[in-house]
């Protein structure tokens, strides 16, 4: 039984090594090729602008809150029961909103970047698909962080190309 397992193991290994050595297969990191172009700059400017637009706004909210929690335990000892339990609530509410309008902050960040971004990733994937056609490349895997690829020759990176090509085709 084990000879078949290794007989079959083997030929495994060898019909996969003679596809990889077939096969071309290059590599870009698309935040890289984003951020260099001019598009992606002028993107990733406007997504800052609104997001400092943003933090600005929750900063004052935040301070609000600080404040409120801080008046709520100089007083805590002199309220009565109920005033303070009202306050407790009051201060409750207003940290729960806070949270509420921080997650629609960060969602509308999120939508906002993914609507700034497709229109350039749809145009580069087009640029990456005439490169691979003209150069005769079978895989184009994706660098970055969430991807699995931990080394690779240099020449390998079409990054810089797609990039140059991506800017000549305006």
């Amino acid at each position: 039984m084990k000879k078949y397992m290794f007989a079959a193991l083997c030929a495994t290994a060898v019909s996969v090594t003679g596809f990889a050595a077939d096969t071309k297969v290059v590599f870009i990191d698309m935040q890289k090729a984003i951020q260099a172009t001019k598009d992606g700059a002028k993107a990733k400017k406007e997504l800052e602008s609104e997001y400092n637009a943003k933090k600005k706004k929750l900063q004052g909210t935040e301070e609000k809150l600080k404040k409120m929690q801080e008046d709520l335990e100089k007083k805590a000892m002199v309220l009565s029961d109920d005033v303070r339990t009202k306050k407790q609530q009051e201060f409750q509410e207003e940290m729960f909103a806070y949270q509420k309008l921080v997650g629609q902050s960060q969602q509308e960040i999120q939508k906002r970047e993914a609507d700034l971004t497709k229109p350039i990733l749809d145009k580069m994937a087009k640029i990456i698909e005439q490169i691979s056609k003209d150069k005769g490349y079978d895989i184009v895997l994706e660098r970055g962080a969430n991807n699995v690829i931990l080394w690779a020759k240099k020449e390998t990176e079409i990054t810089d190309e797609v990039v140059a090509a991506f800017e000549k085709a305006k």
